[in-house]
């Protein structure tokens, strides 16, 4: 664990270079970036599931974002992996890309089309793909295997949802943002996520910025999992920048806000 690590050690890991992975997923053979720290393994894992934008998108860049959490994990002792899946970063020419299917929709048939599409994706392709890399992932010789959990982040917030309700082998979850821009607009969305909420028994994390684009995901998940019993920690952060959208991705850009947070609940429930 990485309470036995010396100073030098963790000091270490700002020093470390990803390397880059092949998964093939379906007929794609898709990327990712996977970071080791300089440590005696086997160690706890994290799996990454980043969100999703139009390939047009310039102001968010998902390798950096996939890369600031890398760097992020790995200097407190954690493997991990962020895989681009099809049609996104690294990955951009393998496959369609979810973002692009959705603007597309919402473009020629409306929000009832985007919602479809969305769902369909969450459960079709982008899930298939996680699986596959959380296939790689077990079969890395650094990776103890009984301590892997997930994390995501918007659309991949919800896809981290059903990953870990698809594999009872992950040990818990922390989801940030997650469905904050589609919640309020897509039926289907929230249904399938309270599904999922009352179908996970491992603890999970449920993170946003207060100036999001809507916390009303987080409360509604907070909800259902309490009436359940089930495992969780709510937390509301304070507003970060001046838009929605910069609360939206505080992930990336002020991972200061929450970085203690997140490591204290992967130790608690990471342990051997």
């Amino acid at each position: 664990m990485v309470s036995f690590c010396s100073i030098k050690q963790l000091d270490a890991q700002a020093l470390i270079r990803p390397d880059t992975v092949l998964i093939n997923s379906d007929t794609l053979q898709l990327k990712g970036l996977l970071w080791r720290p300089f440590i005696q393994g086997p160690l706890p894992a994290i799996i990454f599931c980043h969100g999703t934008y139009e390939t047009t998108e310039t102001k968010y860049n998902i390798i950096e974002q996939v890369s600031t959490l890398g760097s992020l994990y790995a200097k407190n002792g954690y493997t991990f992996l962020g895989l681009f899946r099809r049609g996104n970063g690294l990955s951009k020419d393998q496959g369609v890309n979810t973002g692009d299917l959705m603007a597309t929709a919402l473009k020629e048939k409306g929000q009832e089309e985007r919602n479809r599409i969305q769902i369909q994706q969450l459960q079709d392709g982008d899930l298939r793909d996680m699986i596959a890399a959380l296939k790689f992932l077990k079969q890395r010789k650094e990776v103890d295997t009984n301590r892997i959990a997930a994390a995501g982040h918007s659309f991949g917030g919800s896809l981290a949802l059903l990953l870990t309700e698809h594999d009872r082998n992950i040990k818990s979850v922390i989801i940030f943002g997650a469905a904050g821009g589609s919640w309020n607009l897509s039926p289907q969305l929230r249904a399938r996520l309270i599904q999922a909420a009352k179908n996970i028994s491992v603890p999970v994390f449920i993170g946003h910025a207060e100036n999001d684009y809507s916390v009303t995901p987080g409360y509604a998940l907070d909800s259902v999992m309490k009436r359940f019993n089930k495992p969780h920690i709510l937390k509301i952060y304070p507003p970060f920048g001046n838009t929605p959208s910069e609360g939206h991705n505080f992930l990336f850009l002020s991972p200061s806000m929450w970085e203690a947070d997140a490591i204290e609940f992967f130790r608690k429930n990471l342990q051997k």
